[in-house]
């Protein structure tokens, strides 16, 4: 899959907005995009719950009078809905029709539209609540967000469990968010020379999955909560990797890791815990790892200068108010420090080359 950075325009100022780069100075006319930031996301959102990208995919120009009856709106709502996706660049108009704006059009002509919307329910269901909390949290430097969400334990992950219709949603999204940023993965993790792999927290064994098949000549066992085990296995048994990918329930900080494996996978994990809880991950791993063996980090990731990018910036309100209590997005620099005190060495970058600042870090084990 392909994907092309495009600027989004800002709300109210279609065809002539900016979204500063890191460091930026921001113009009079750029504060609307912030401040109706909130709004901006539910046009969005409300464009792909009623349809109407969808169906303007399908039949092309529309007139609002078209658009209304066919998405089950009146008047009123139809010309609020795309006077704002429309001010907002995900659709253009003219001589009254409407069409999907380039970038939306590209989506559906690549397969990204389906994660693209995977992501945008995620947004609306799990984070967009919570994220109202986001001063408190910083406030409290906890994660008060969570309390929006039944169950026990401190982090979003032990709480899902009692609600199993939001616990699929999740890991519904997750695996979209994952095949959003896999290309990244598989590109940059290298396996050569490598027998097993350990991936730690690893989910519904999405990241598995697109290395196994990257890497036919290696195995994977997936660790995690009991939950998110019993998916993968059936996702695994779904792509016929059963053979080569196996899961292991366990709590990755109190169990005992299974053995026999030369490298670790943490993938997207360690932006969940404080920096002390993933000097335990790595460390860990470390005692896991046979000598020669190697850890690789997967995540989003933060500039060393502290300014960007956006994406990382406006990420970090899920992590601050929801996930854990200290989740963060971290900079190269804070992984490169963790494994040095773990006590890995060779430790390399490399960062991706798509519009998220996803990117793999990795040290070894010294023989």
């Amino acid at each position: 899959m392909t994907t092309q950075h495009r600027t989004p325009t800002l709300p109210g100022t279609a065809g002539t907005a900016r979204v500063p780069g890191p460091g930026g100075l921001l113009a009079r006319t750029d504060l609307a995009g912030v401040l109706f930031g909130a709004g901006a996301f539910q046009m969005l959102n409300a464009g792909c719950e009623l349809g109407v990208f969808e169906l303007l995919r399908d039949k092309q120009a529309l007139t609002p009078e078209e658009i209304g009856p066919a998405l089950g709106l009146e008047e009123r709502p139809t010309e609020i809905l795309m006077l704002g996706v429309t001010a907002l660049g995900l659709t253009t108009v003219t001589d009254g029709r409407y069409r999907n704006a380039p970038v939306l059009e590209d989506m559906f002509g690549d397969g990204f539209w389906e994660i693209f919307r995977d992501l945008v329910a995620f947004e609306a269901h799990v984070v967009y609540a919570p994220q109202a909390d986001l001063a408190e949290s910083l406030r409290t430097n906890t994660n008060v967000g969570l309390a929006r969400f039944a169950g026990e334990g401190d982090d979003l992950y032990h709480r899902l469990a009692a609600d199993p219709s939001m616990e699929q949603l999740f890991y519904r999204c997750m695996r979209s968010w994952s095949r959003l940023t896999n290309p990244v993965l598989v590109d940059k993790a290298d396996l050569s020379g490598t027998r097993r792999v350990l991936d730690i927290g690893g989910g519904d064994g999405v990241n598995a999955i697109s290395l196994a098949k990257a890497n036919p000549r290696v195995e994977f066992t997936v660790v995690d909560l009991p939950g998110a085990v019993a998916i993968a296995e059936r996702k695994i048994a779904e792509e016929g990797l059963s053979d080569r990918i196996s899961a292991h329930a366990c709590d990755i900080f109190d169990s005992h890791y299974p053995g026999g494996h030369d490298a670790v996978l943490l993938a997207n994990q360690l932006v969940i815990w404080s920096p002390q809880q993933n000097l335990g991950l790595l460390r860990k791993a470390y005692e896991a790892l046979e000598p020669g063996g190697k850890v690789m980090i997967f995540n989003v990731m933060s500039d060393d200068r502290g300014d960007g990018p956006l994406y990382s910036a406006l990420d970090n309100a899920y992590f601050a108010t929801l996930t854990a209590p200290r989740s963060r997005i971290y900079r190269w620099t804070d992984y490169e420090e963790w494994l040095a005190e773990a006590g890995f060495g060779e430790i390399q970058r490399l960062p991706g080359d798509t519009w998220t600042p996803h990117g793999v870090i990795s040290g070894v084990k010294p023989r």
